[in-house]
């Protein structure tokens, strides 16, 4: 799967032609800070991190919430914070932790299943516009892609798709709204190696988005202390960042590209 997302990241990245954006108050970068599969330490680590360093994010949650996590979930959506989709039951190649396979889905199936979750989403947030992160990073339904499909009934504005440390945005003519690149974390990467992500984003004037999954907790995780470190360092650069949700930054570049 590793090879996929590298060629996934590399087809929205840099190219000789690219395009400098122009981004809000004259900064240099954007980083998009999202998180997956509505994880207890997102809550109880995440959370009061980025609230602490002022920035809002983007989570990517499933039906795996519950009365107890609906509460807290709706009350960061009034707060500025991104709720997005990542499916009902998020199938994607089967593993022991995830029994539910794309391999049985079909691309119609797979739609149908991500707009009850916007039912569900909007029950929590009252908003119609909705993301889309792709389960696994994978695009694909009983073997088959559904980029397509999905693409043909509008029910997502934008998709979260996968990568690595060389998926920096910088070819925004070319970004496809529903393939967009991310840097998929693999457990423990350590702090150094996300503020040496956020560093090339800068040098490249582009957009960089970072996919996490547990905080400190959970699974593949990233350690609080990283991620805190993460934080510490888009603070002090925050004049030249522009720190931003994934429909905000996504908005933002389908309204200003190729100006």
């Amino acid at each position: 799967m590793k090879t996929i997302l590298l060629l996934v990241g590399l087809s929205a990245c840099c190219s000789a032609g690219a395009q400098s954006m122009i981004w809000p108050d004259h900064k240099q970068a954007t980083i998009v800070l999202t998180y997956d599969d509505a994880l207890p330490s997102q809550l109880d680590t995440a959370v009061p991190q980025l609230k602490r360093a002022g920035f809002k994010a983007t989570f990517f949650l499933t039906s795996d919430i519950d009365y107890i996590t609906m509460p807290r979930w709706r009350k960061l959506a009034r707060e500025g914070f991104e709720l997005g989709n990542h499916t009902l039951y998020h199938p994607c190649p089967p593993t022991p932790d995830n029994p539910v396979s794309s391999a049985d889905y079909t691309a119609h199936q797979m739609v149908w299943e991500i707009e009850v979750m916007n039912k569900f989403l909007y029950a929590l947030d009252g908003h119609t516009n909705r993301t889309y992160a792709y389960p696994c990073a994978e695009t694909t339904a009983g073997g088959k892609d559904y980029v397509d499909t999905l693409r043909a009934y509008h029910s997502v504005t934008y998709a979260r798709a996968g990568g690595d440390n060389t998926s920096i945005i910088t070819d925004f003519m070319h970004l496809d709204t529903l393939r967009v690149p991310s840097y998929g974390l693999e457990d423990n990467t350590s702090a150094g190696d996300l503020i040496a992500f956020v560093r090339n984003v800068q040098a490249r004037r582009g957009m960089g988005v970072i996919m996490f999954h547990g905080i400190g907790g959970d699974y593949i995780t990233t350690s609080s202390a990283a991620h805190q470190a993460l934080l510490d360092y888009l603070v002090a650069n925050r004049k030249v960042i522009w720190v931003a949700t994934f429909q905000q930054a996504m908005d933002y570049v389908m309204k200003n590209r190729g100006n």
